[in-house]
């Protein structure tokens, strides 16, 4: 059976509740978990002299999605806490969301990859994309997904 799930997060509600059944499953399994969230690099404004309305300084920037990451994994590691499971977090920044949870599953022995998926289809699938699908595309881990 599995004995090392890695839960890709980003804070929203399916995730916090795909992180909820990842911790369960880790509990019934007694499988450890490693979380991760993947923080955005900065995009720098396309005329630097005139900033679009609410552009924020990579400073800010860089701040407030560390401040995310640190927030969000937090409440990961105290829910697995709370339950008996061991877990580790993981925050990165990566231009790929897909390729750096891949990355990690890997560099850390995950045999598992537990995420959400928003479950988007047709046009908004294609237009969006969906960083479950690339990972589903990509991994040569197995991948399951919460809907």
């Amino acid at each position: 059976m599995y004995k090392h799930l890695l839960i890709p997060t980003d804070g929203s509600k399916l995730s916090g509740e795909a992180v909820e059944k990842a911790i369960n499953f880790a509990r019934e399994t007694g499988a450890r978990l490693t979380a991760v969230h993947v923080m955005p690099e900065y995009i720098p404004p396309a005329f630097a002299e005139f900033p679009a309305a609410g552009q924020t300084s990579i400073s800010e920037f860089m701040k407030a999605t560390e401040e995310t990451a640190r927030t969000v994994l937090e409440a990961v590691k105290q829910a697995a806490q709370a339950a008996g499971v061991d877990c580790d977090t993981v925050a990165l920044r990566h231009t790929q969301a897909y390729r750096a949870i891949i990355d990690v599953a890997q560099e850390k022995a995950c045999d598992l990859i537990f995420m959400a998926s928003h479950g988007r289809r047709g046009l908004s699938a294609l237009v969006l994309g969906s960083e479950t699908n690339k990972v589903l595309t990509h991994s040569n881990i197995p991948v399951l997904v919460f809907r």
